[in-house]
Protein backbone atom coordinates (compact mmCIF):
# COMPACT_ATOMS: atom_id res chain seq x y z
CA UNK A 1 0.00 0.00 0.00
CA UNK A 2 2.34 2.70 1.26
CA UNK A 3 5.32 1.22 -0.55
CA UNK A 4 3.60 1.32 -3.94
CA UNK A 5 2.32 4.88 -3.78
CA UNK A 6 5.21 6.51 -1.95
CA UNK A 7 2.60 8.98 -0.72
CA UNK A 8 2.73 8.18 3.02
CA UNK A 9 5.30 10.03 5.13
CA UNK A 10 6.44 9.12 8.63
CA UNK A 11 6.98 12.23 10.76
CA UNK A 12 9.02 11.58 13.90
CA UNK A 13 8.88 14.25 16.60
CA UNK A 14 12.26 14.33 18.34
CA UNK A 15 12.25 17.67 20.12
CA UNK A 16 11.88 16.60 23.76
CA UNK A 17 14.55 16.56 26.46
CA UNK A 18 13.29 13.64 28.57
CA UNK A 19 14.08 15.18 31.94
CA UNK A 20 12.22 12.40 33.80
CA UNK A 21 14.94 9.97 32.65
CA UNK A 22 17.85 11.97 34.07
CA UNK A 23 20.76 11.32 34.57
CA UNK A 24 20.89 9.24 31.36
CA UNK A 25 18.73 11.62 29.32
CA UNK A 26 19.99 15.21 29.25
CA UNK A 27 19.28 18.38 27.32
CA UNK A 28 22.13 17.85 24.84
CA UNK A 29 21.58 14.08 24.65
CA UNK A 30 17.85 13.43 25.21
CA UNK A 31 16.17 10.05 25.59
CA UNK A 32 15.39 9.61 21.88
CA UNK A 33 19.16 9.30 21.26
CA UNK A 34 19.73 6.82 24.10
CA UNK A 35 19.96 3.03 23.71
CA UNK A 36 17.66 2.01 26.55
CA UNK A 37 16.52 -1.24 24.94
CA UNK A 38 18.85 -3.38 22.83
CA UNK A 39 21.42 -1.93 20.44
CA UNK A 40 19.24 0.78 18.87
CA UNK A 41 18.48 4.27 20.11
CA UNK A 42 14.80 5.07 20.54
CA UNK A 43 14.76 7.10 17.32
CA UNK A 44 16.34 4.18 15.44
CA UNK A 45 13.82 1.75 16.94
CA UNK A 46 10.96 4.04 15.89
CA UNK A 47 12.19 4.09 12.28
CA UNK A 48 12.81 0.32 12.18
CA UNK A 49 9.35 -0.61 13.45
CA UNK A 50 7.78 1.13 10.44
CA UNK A 51 9.46 -1.29 8.03
CA UNK A 52 8.22 -2.84 5.77
CA UNK A 53 4.80 -1.20 5.99
CA UNK A 54 6.08 2.34 5.39
CA UNK A 55 8.94 3.36 3.13
CA UNK A 56 11.95 4.35 5.24
CA UNK A 57 12.97 6.79 2.51
CA UNK A 58 9.85 8.79 3.44
CA UNK A 59 10.91 9.24 7.07
CA UNK A 60 11.26 12.82 8.29
CA UNK A 61 12.55 13.64 11.78
CA UNK A 62 11.74 17.02 13.33
CA UNK A 63 14.34 18.02 15.91
CA UNK A 64 16.12 21.00 17.43
CA UNK A 65 19.33 22.54 16.13
CA UNK A 66 21.42 21.09 18.98
CA UNK A 67 20.38 17.53 18.04
CA UNK A 68 20.40 17.87 14.24
CA UNK A 69 23.81 16.33 13.53
CA UNK A 70 23.41 13.47 16.02
CA UNK A 71 19.97 12.55 14.66
CA UNK A 72 21.48 12.52 11.17
CA UNK A 73 24.30 10.27 12.39
CA UNK A 74 21.82 7.81 13.91
CA UNK A 75 19.98 7.66 10.58
CA UNK A 76 23.24 7.14 8.68
CA UNK A 77 24.22 4.36 11.11
CA UNK A 78 21.09 2.49 9.98
CA UNK A 79 22.35 2.49 6.40
CA UNK A 80 19.99 5.26 5.31
CA UNK A 81 20.97 8.50 3.64
CA UNK A 82 20.05 11.30 6.04
CA UNK A 83 19.86 13.99 3.32
CA UNK A 84 16.42 15.62 3.43
CA UNK A 85 15.25 13.39 6.27
CA UNK A 86 15.98 15.74 9.20
CA UNK A 87 13.85 18.87 9.60
CA UNK A 88 15.52 21.39 11.88
CA UNK A 89 13.26 23.32 14.20
CA UNK A 90 14.77 26.77 14.99
CA UNK A 91 13.47 26.51 18.58
CA UNK A 92 11.19 24.28 20.61
CA UNK A 93 7.57 25.49 20.31
CA UNK A 94 5.66 22.28 21.19
CA UNK A 95 3.95 19.80 18.86
CA UNK A 96 1.56 22.08 16.94
CA UNK A 97 4.29 24.24 15.30
CA UNK A 98 6.49 21.15 14.79
CA UNK A 99 3.74 19.27 12.93
CA UNK A 100 2.81 22.36 10.92
CA UNK A 101 6.48 22.84 9.98
CA UNK A 102 6.67 19.23 8.75
CA UNK A 103 3.40 19.65 6.83
CA UNK A 104 4.84 22.63 4.91
CA UNK A 105 7.91 20.59 3.94
CA UNK A 106 5.82 17.61 2.82
CA UNK A 107 3.38 19.87 0.95
CA UNK A 108 6.20 21.04 -1.31
CA UNK A 109 6.52 17.62 -2.97
CA UNK A 110 3.34 15.77 -1.98
CA UNK A 111 0.49 18.24 -1.39
CA UNK A 112 -2.02 15.43 -0.95
CA UNK A 113 0.32 13.06 0.89
CA UNK A 114 -0.53 11.34 4.17
CA UNK A 115 1.45 12.17 7.31
CA UNK A 116 1.80 9.57 10.07
CA UNK A 117 3.10 11.32 13.18
CA UNK A 118 5.01 9.43 15.88
CA UNK A 119 6.94 10.63 18.92
CA UNK A 120 10.51 9.39 18.42
CA UNK A 121 10.93 8.28 22.02
CA UNK A 122 8.13 5.75 22.53
CA UNK A 123 8.32 1.94 22.47
CA UNK A 124 5.92 -0.68 21.13
CA UNK A 125 5.93 -4.37 22.03
CA UNK A 126 3.64 -5.94 19.40
CA UNK A 127 4.78 -4.75 15.96
CA UNK A 128 2.27 -6.90 14.03
CA UNK A 129 -0.65 -5.37 15.93
CA UNK A 130 0.87 -1.90 15.47
CA UNK A 131 1.05 -2.43 11.71
CA UNK A 132 -2.57 -3.59 11.66
CA UNK A 133 -3.74 -0.43 13.44
CA UNK A 134 -1.52 1.70 11.23
CA UNK A 135 -3.15 0.27 8.08
CA UNK A 136 -6.56 1.18 9.48
CA UNK A 137 -5.38 4.70 10.34
CA UNK A 138 -3.87 5.32 6.90
CA UNK A 139 -7.09 4.17 5.21
CA UNK A 140 -9.16 6.52 7.39
CA UNK A 141 -6.73 9.39 6.77
CA UNK A 142 -6.95 8.83 3.01
CA UNK A 143 -10.73 9.37 3.33
CA UNK A 144 -10.30 12.70 5.10
CA UNK A 145 -10.28 11.82 8.79
CA UNK A 146 -7.78 13.07 11.34
CA UNK A 147 -6.83 9.88 13.15
CA UNK A 148 -5.39 9.45 16.62
CA UNK A 149 -4.25 6.17 18.15
CA UNK A 150 -5.97 5.54 21.49
CA UNK A 151 -4.30 2.98 23.74
CA UNK A 152 -6.68 0.69 25.62
CA UNK A 153 -5.90 1.33 29.31
CA UNK A 154 -5.12 -1.77 31.37
CA UNK A 155 -4.82 0.13 34.64
CA UNK A 156 -5.87 3.59 35.92
CA UNK A 157 -2.80 5.61 34.89
CA UNK A 158 -2.86 9.22 36.14
CA UNK A 159 0.19 10.32 34.15
CA UNK A 160 -1.48 10.21 30.70
CA UNK A 161 -4.17 12.28 29.04
CA UNK A 162 -7.27 10.38 27.89
CA UNK A 163 -9.48 10.39 24.80
CA UNK A 164 -13.20 9.69 25.07
CA UNK A 165 -14.62 7.94 22.02
CA UNK A 166 -18.23 7.57 20.89
CA UNK A 167 -19.43 4.36 19.23
CA UNK A 168 -21.41 5.34 16.14
CA UNK A 169 -21.80 1.80 14.82
CA UNK A 170 -19.42 2.05 11.90
CA UNK A 171 -15.89 0.85 11.17
CA UNK A 172 -12.93 0.24 13.44
CA UNK A 173 -12.67 3.80 14.74
CA UNK A 174 -14.69 5.82 17.21
CA UNK A 175 -15.64 9.44 16.85
CA UNK A 176 -13.71 11.57 19.35
CA UNK A 177 -15.96 13.26 21.87
CA UNK A 178 -13.27 15.00 23.90
CA UNK A 179 -9.67 15.02 25.06
CA UNK A 180 -9.24 14.87 28.83
CA UNK A 181 -6.33 16.16 30.91
CA UNK A 182 -4.42 13.83 33.24
CA UNK A 183 -7.06 12.67 35.76
CA UNK A 184 -6.84 11.90 39.46
CA UNK A 185 -6.94 8.26 40.55
CA UNK A 186 -10.72 7.89 41.12
CA UNK A 187 -11.47 9.51 37.75
CA UNK A 188 -8.93 7.29 35.98
CA UNK A 189 -10.57 4.22 37.53
CA UNK A 190 -13.95 5.32 36.14
CA UNK A 191 -12.42 5.80 32.69
CA UNK A 192 -11.00 2.28 32.70
CA UNK A 193 -14.35 0.82 33.76
CA UNK A 194 -16.26 2.81 31.12
CA UNK A 195 -14.44 1.09 28.24
CA UNK A 196 -14.63 4.00 25.80
CA UNK A 197 -11.71 6.01 27.22
CA UNK A 198 -8.20 5.57 25.83
CA UNK A 199 -4.72 6.80 26.67
CA UNK A 200 -3.65 9.60 24.36
CA UNK A 201 -0.57 8.18 22.61
CA UNK A 202 0.36 11.35 20.71
CA UNK A 203 0.38 9.41 17.41
CA UNK A 204 -1.70 10.63 14.46
CA UNK A 205 -2.43 10.14 10.76
CA UNK A 206 -3.95 12.67 8.35
CA UNK A 207 -3.61 14.08 4.86
CA UNK A 208 -1.39 17.12 4.48
CA UNK A 209 -4.20 19.02 2.77
CA UNK A 210 -6.63 18.18 5.57
CA UNK A 211 -4.39 19.28 8.45
CA UNK A 212 -3.53 22.53 6.65
CA UNK A 213 -7.25 23.25 6.24
CA UNK A 214 -7.76 22.64 9.96
CA UNK A 215 -4.94 25.03 10.82
CA UNK A 216 -6.58 27.57 8.52
CA UNK A 217 -9.88 27.15 10.39
CA UNK A 218 -8.60 26.95 13.97
CA UNK A 219 -5.07 28.45 13.99
CA UNK A 220 -5.08 31.03 11.17
CA UNK A 221 -2.44 33.21 12.82
CA UNK A 222 0.02 30.34 13.17
CA UNK A 223 -0.65 29.21 9.59
CA UNK A 224 -0.14 32.73 8.24
CA UNK A 225 3.12 33.12 10.16
CA UNK A 226 4.42 29.82 8.80
CA UNK A 227 3.42 30.80 5.25
CA UNK A 228 5.46 33.98 5.63
CA UNK A 229 8.51 31.99 6.75
CA UNK A 230 8.25 29.72 3.72
CA UNK A 231 7.73 32.62 1.32
CA UNK A 232 11.49 33.26 1.34
CA UNK A 233 14.04 30.84 -0.07
CA UNK A 234 15.70 29.90 3.24
CA UNK A 235 14.85 27.83 6.33
CA UNK A 236 12.61 29.50 8.93
CA UNK A 237 14.57 31.96 11.07
CA UNK A 238 14.68 31.53 14.84
CA UNK A 239 13.45 35.07 15.52
CA UNK A 240 10.34 34.37 13.39
CA UNK A 241 9.74 30.85 14.68
CA UNK A 242 9.98 32.07 18.29
CA UNK A 243 6.87 34.17 17.68
CA UNK A 244 4.71 31.07 17.11
CA UNK A 245 2.45 30.08 19.97
CA UNK A 246 3.97 27.40 22.20
CA UNK A 247 1.08 24.92 22.11
CA UNK A 248 0.36 21.25 21.55
CA UNK A 249 -1.45 19.79 18.55
CA UNK A 250 -4.16 18.60 20.95
CA UNK A 251 -4.99 22.15 22.07
CA UNK A 252 -4.44 23.73 18.68
CA UNK A 253 -6.37 21.33 16.45
CA UNK A 254 -7.57 18.03 17.93
CA UNK A 255 -9.87 19.53 20.56
CA UNK A 256 -11.46 21.85 17.96
CA UNK A 257 -11.81 19.78 14.77
CA UNK A 258 -14.88 17.69 13.93
CA UNK A 259 -12.82 15.34 11.77
CA UNK A 260 -11.02 13.53 14.61
CA UNK A 261 -11.50 9.79 15.16
CA UNK A 262 -9.70 7.41 17.51
CA UNK A 263 -8.48 3.95 16.54
CA UNK A 264 -8.55 1.69 19.65
CA UNK A 265 -5.12 0.09 19.93
CA UNK A 266 -3.49 -2.50 22.17
CA UNK A 267 0.05 -3.12 20.90
CA UNK A 268 2.18 -2.91 24.03
CA UNK A 269 2.77 0.85 23.95
CA UNK A 270 4.75 2.93 26.43
CA UNK A 271 5.94 6.51 26.26
CA UNK A 272 8.97 5.70 28.48
CA UNK A 273 8.13 8.82 30.42
CA UNK A 274 9.86 7.81 33.64
CA UNK A 275 12.15 5.19 35.11
CA UNK A 276 9.07 3.38 36.39
CA UNK A 277 7.48 3.21 32.95
CA UNK A 278 10.74 1.82 31.56
CA UNK A 279 10.81 -0.71 34.40
CA UNK A 280 7.19 -1.70 33.67
CA UNK A 281 7.98 -2.24 29.99
CA UNK A 282 11.15 -4.34 30.35
CA UNK A 283 11.41 -8.02 31.16
CA UNK A 284 12.13 -8.82 34.83
CA UNK A 285 14.31 -11.50 36.43
CA UNK A 286 13.04 -13.99 39.04
CA UNK A 287 13.24 -11.30 41.73
CA UNK A 288 11.27 -8.88 39.55
CA UNK A 289 14.35 -6.74 39.01
CA UNK A 290 15.55 -5.02 35.83
CA UNK A 291 19.34 -5.01 36.06
CA UNK A 292 21.86 -3.72 33.50
CA UNK A 293 25.58 -3.15 33.91
CA UNK A 294 28.10 -4.32 36.50
CA UNK A 295 25.71 -5.00 39.40
CA UNK A 296 25.74 -7.24 42.46
CA UNK A 297 22.25 -7.34 43.95
CA UNK A 298 21.65 -9.14 47.25
CA UNK A 299 18.16 -9.51 48.74
CA UNK A 300 16.95 -7.00 46.16
CA UNK A 301 13.43 -7.15 44.68
CA UNK A 302 11.23 -5.05 42.37
CA UNK A 303 14.10 -2.70 41.50
CA UNK A 304 15.47 -0.97 38.41
CA UNK A 305 19.27 -0.85 38.58
CA UNK A 306 21.41 0.45 35.71
CA UNK A 307 25.15 1.00 35.75
CA UNK A 308 27.39 2.45 33.07
CA UNK A 309 30.97 2.87 34.31
CA UNK A 310 31.17 1.60 37.87
CA UNK A 311 30.23 -1.41 39.98
CA UNK A 312 26.89 -1.08 41.79
CA UNK A 313 26.31 -3.26 44.87
CA UNK A 314 22.88 -3.30 46.54
CA UNK A 315 21.69 -4.99 49.71
CA UNK A 316 18.10 -5.46 50.91
CA UNK A 317 16.53 -3.00 48.50
CA UNK A 318 12.91 -3.06 47.36
CA UNK A 319 10.91 -0.93 44.89
CA UNK A 320 13.87 1.33 44.11
CA UNK A 321 15.60 2.96 41.13
CA UNK A 322 19.39 3.20 41.05
CA UNK A 323 20.94 4.74 37.91
CA UNK A 324 24.67 5.44 37.64
CA UNK A 325 26.45 7.56 35.03
CA UNK A 326 30.08 8.76 35.01
CA UNK A 327 29.21 12.05 36.72
CA UNK A 328 25.89 11.47 38.53
CA UNK A 329 23.88 8.87 40.44
CA UNK A 330 20.10 8.92 40.86
CA UNK A 331 18.41 6.96 43.67
CA UNK A 332 14.64 6.99 44.22
CA UNK A 333 11.71 4.79 45.07
CA UNK A 334 10.10 3.50 41.87
CA UNK A 335 6.70 5.06 42.36
CA UNK A 336 8.00 8.63 42.63
CA UNK A 337 10.92 8.38 40.18
CA UNK A 338 9.25 10.86 37.80
CA UNK A 339 9.93 13.55 40.42
CA UNK A 340 13.51 13.64 39.12
CA UNK A 341 12.24 16.39 36.82
CA UNK A 342 12.27 18.81 39.77
CA UNK A 343 15.86 17.79 40.54
CA UNK A 344 16.85 18.68 36.98
CA UNK A 345 15.22 22.09 37.43
CA UNK A 346 17.20 22.62 40.64
CA UNK A 347 20.45 21.66 38.89
CA UNK A 348 19.67 24.18 36.16
CA UNK A 349 18.91 26.91 38.69
CA UNK A 350 22.21 26.21 40.45
CA UNK A 351 24.14 26.47 37.19
CA UNK A 352 25.24 22.83 37.31
CA UNK A 353 26.25 21.44 33.91
CA UNK A 354 24.97 17.96 34.82
CA UNK A 355 21.43 18.97 33.88
CA UNK A 356 22.53 19.69 30.31
CA UNK A 357 25.35 17.39 29.27
CA UNK A 358 27.29 14.25 30.06
CA UNK A 359 31.03 13.95 30.37
CA UNK A 360 30.74 12.61 26.82
CA UNK A 361 29.42 15.24 24.39
CA UNK A 362 28.57 14.66 20.71
CA UNK A 363 29.51 17.36 18.19
CA UNK A 364 29.20 17.68 14.39
CA UNK A 365 32.94 16.95 14.14
CA UNK A 366 33.06 14.04 16.60
CA UNK A 367 33.01 13.24 20.30
CA UNK A 368 34.64 14.87 23.33
CA UNK A 369 34.91 12.95 26.57
CA UNK A 370 35.99 14.68 29.77
CA UNK A 371 38.48 12.42 31.53
CA UNK A 372 39.40 14.58 34.50
CA UNK A 373 39.18 18.19 35.57
CA UNK A 374 40.60 20.21 38.45
CA UNK A 375 41.47 23.81 39.21
CA UNK A 376 44.80 23.50 37.40
CA UNK A 377 44.20 21.22 34.43
CA UNK A 378 41.66 19.45 32.24
CA UNK A 379 42.12 16.19 30.31
CA UNK A 380 39.76 15.12 27.53
CA UNK A 381 39.61 12.46 24.84
CA UNK A 382 38.74 13.79 21.36
CA UNK A 383 37.40 11.52 18.62
CA UNK A 384 37.28 13.08 15.16
CA UNK A 385 35.01 11.62 12.51
CA UNK A 386 36.54 11.01 9.05
CA UNK A 387 36.89 14.19 6.97
CA UNK A 388 36.02 16.46 9.88
CA UNK A 389 37.78 19.24 11.74
CA UNK A 390 37.58 21.37 14.86
CA UNK A 391 39.36 24.46 16.11
CA UNK A 392 40.79 24.88 19.60
CA UNK A 393 40.81 28.63 20.26
CA UNK A 394 43.80 30.46 21.71
CA UNK A 395 43.68 31.30 25.39
CA UNK A 396 46.56 33.29 26.84
CA UNK A 397 45.92 31.80 30.27
CA UNK A 398 46.29 28.20 29.16
CA UNK A 399 48.88 25.82 27.70
CA UNK A 400 47.51 23.19 25.32
CA UNK A 401 48.98 19.73 24.81
CA UNK A 402 47.75 17.18 22.24
CA UNK A 403 48.75 13.55 21.83
CA UNK A 404 47.56 11.39 18.94
CA UNK A 405 46.36 7.99 20.15
CA UNK A 406 44.87 6.54 16.96
CA UNK A 407 45.03 7.78 13.38
CA UNK A 408 46.89 10.75 11.89
CA UNK A 409 45.65 14.35 11.94
CA UNK A 410 46.70 17.63 10.35
CA UNK A 411 47.39 20.55 12.69
CA UNK A 412 47.36 24.10 11.40
CA UNK A 413 48.30 27.08 13.53
CA UNK A 414 49.33 30.65 12.74
CA UNK A 415 53.00 29.70 12.44
CA UNK A 416 53.08 26.18 11.01
CA UNK A 417 51.36 23.12 9.62
CA UNK A 418 52.10 19.72 11.05
CA UNK A 419 50.97 16.11 10.63
CA UNK A 420 50.54 14.49 14.02
CA UNK A 421 50.95 10.72 13.81
CA UNK A 422 49.78 8.21 16.39
CA UNK A 423 52.10 8.35 19.41
CA UNK A 424 53.29 11.90 18.71
CA UNK A 425 52.40 15.02 20.69
CA UNK A 426 52.19 18.76 20.15
CA UNK A 427 52.26 21.62 22.65
CA UNK A 428 51.45 25.28 22.09
CA UNK A 429 50.88 28.30 24.28
CA UNK A 430 51.36 31.40 22.12
CA UNK A 431 50.50 30.53 18.52
CA UNK A 432 46.86 31.51 18.38
CA UNK A 433 44.19 28.89 17.75
CA UNK A 434 44.92 25.48 16.25
CA UNK A 435 42.73 23.71 13.69
CA UNK A 436 42.74 19.92 13.81
CA UNK A 437 41.63 18.03 10.71
CA UNK A 438 41.14 14.31 10.16
CA UNK A 439 41.58 13.64 6.44
CA UNK A 440 41.57 9.89 6.88
CA UNK A 441 38.78 7.38 6.22
CA UNK A 442 38.67 6.23 9.84
CA UNK A 443 38.11 7.98 13.14
CA UNK A 444 41.11 9.62 14.79
CA UNK A 445 41.57 9.80 18.54
CA UNK A 446 43.58 12.33 20.57
CA UNK A 447 44.06 13.22 24.21
CA UNK A 448 43.91 16.94 24.99
CA UNK A 449 45.48 18.26 28.19
CA UNK A 450 44.85 21.91 29.05
CA UNK A 451 47.03 23.44 31.78
CA UNK A 452 46.18 26.67 33.55
CA UNK A 453 49.15 29.03 33.75
CA UNK A 454 50.36 29.60 37.29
Amino acid sequence: MADSTGNVFSILLAGGTGTRLWPVSRELYPKQLVKFIGNDSLVQSTIKRLDPLLDQQNVRVVCGEQHYHEIARHIEDMGLNSDGKVIQEPSGRNTAPAILLAAFYIHRTAPDGIMCVFPADHVIGNIASFHDRLRVAIDLAARGSIVTFGIKPNYPETGYGYIEGIHDGGGEALRVRRFVEKPDRPTAEKYVEAGNFFWNSGMFAFKVSVILEEFKAHQPQMLSAMESMFAVDRPPAAEDYDQLENTSIDYAIMEKTDKCVVVPSDFGWSDIGSWKSLYDFLEKDTDYNVIEGDVIARDTRNCFIQGHDRLIATNRLQDMVVVETPDSIFVSDLEHSRDVKSIVSELKNRGRKEYQQHRTVYHPWGISKLLEQSQHYMAAELTLYPDSSLEIPYDENRIQHLMAIRGDVNLKSASRDKILNAGESFTWCAEGGVRIRNKGENEACLVQVTLTRP
